[in-house]
């Protein structure tokens, strides 16, 4: 079993940002490796205990990073993780949290900005309250991504409990989702 401390773990669907991360990570010094799922993560906990991860929120086939993330924690609780996600909410930052994340961030990130969030753990009172209220379009972004969490990121589920058809469901993702 390898446990090195500047092994990074990257559960990454995406090929080409998978490949761009950990190139980018490598020449800061880390050992890299890859998986695009759970079962592959798995697989490489089984010889590895990396101190970093970053784990994508949503993977293919509706698998969602939330599960790695508990995966992860469960094997190392002193892991560093960031979770990355195009489709952000405070539904599941909270659960990413809650689950053993160090820290959720929107994409795009690049390597700046999840090493970055790899030395922020700890908690900081300097962050700015404010006054501002929620909007109703904003209310419904996040009750979709709470319900989108609820059912591991399967649209078909989410929109029967959400009352709306399916496409209706696909494109309100689509209109509203961060690049």
């Amino acid at each position: 079993m390898t446990n090195t401390e500047r092994l990074l773990l990257v559960i990454e669907d995406d090929e080409a940002f998978a490949r761009t991360l950990s190139r980018s990570f490598e020449r800061r010094g880390y050992q890299v490796l890859g998986a695009s799922g759970y079962e592959e993560a798995a697989a490489l906990l089984e010889q590895h205990t990396p101190g970093y991860a970053v784990v994508d929120l949503k993977l293919k086939g509706n698998t969602s990073g939330l599960a790695c993330v508990q995966l992860l924690h469960e094997h190392e609780p002193d892991m560093l993780i960031v979770v990355l996600t195009g489709f952000a909410s405070i539904a599941t930052a909270v659960e990413a949290i809650k689950l053993g994340a160090v820290q959720y961030l929107a994409k795009p990130s690049d390597a700046d900005d999840i090493e970055a969030a790899f030395g922020h753990v700890a908690g900081s009172t300097e962050i700015e309250v404010t006054n501002r209220s929620t909007s109703i379009k904003t209310l419904e972004w996040e009750r979709i991504h709470a319900v989108l969490a609820e059912t591991d990121f399967n649209i078909s589920e989410a929109a029967r409990r959400l009352g709306m058809h399916r496409r209706t469901l696909a494109r309100k993702l689509e209109k509203q989702r961060v690049k």
